[in-house]
């Protein structure tokens, strides 16, 4: 019944920016973290960014500090990414991910539970 869906990818010019967007249901919980995830063609997949609830800390990535912001709205489970400065190398499936006892390993894939399907980012001119 848990349901991640993923929305706001395409294709953006290097520079340019992406909003991604990550609605999240069927659980209640109150302690839980939302991650977004990126996985390019033949390479692993690696956390970009995660919010955590309900304190709402934020973590990022070395590699997308200062570019990428996390936040999210008024319904809680509603998770944005906001994306500036992209490089191509940014360019990869991105999954947002709910996971309920992450601690402070955030950016270990093996402890979300639940996955969305994946929305792809291109950064290409």
């Amino acid at each position: 019944q848990v349901q991640l869906v993923e929305s706001g990818g395409g294709l953006v010019q290097p520079g340019g920016s992406l909003r991604l967007s990550c609605a999240a249901s069927g659980f209640t919980l109150d302690y839980y973290a939302i991650g977004w995830f990126r996985q390019a063609p033949g390479k692993e997949r690696e956390g970009v960014s995660c919010i955590s609830s309900p304190d709402g800390s934020t973590y990022y990535a070395d590699s997308v500090k200062g570019r990428f912001t996390i936040s999210r709205g008024n319904a809680k489970t509603t998770v944005y990414l906001q994306m500036n400065s992209l490089y191509p190398e940014a360019t990869a499936v991105y999954y947002c991910a709910v996971g309920f006892r992450t601690g402070s390993r955030w950016y270990i894939p093996q402890l979300y539970a639940y996955w969305g399907q994946g929305t792809q980012v291109t950064v290409s001119s």
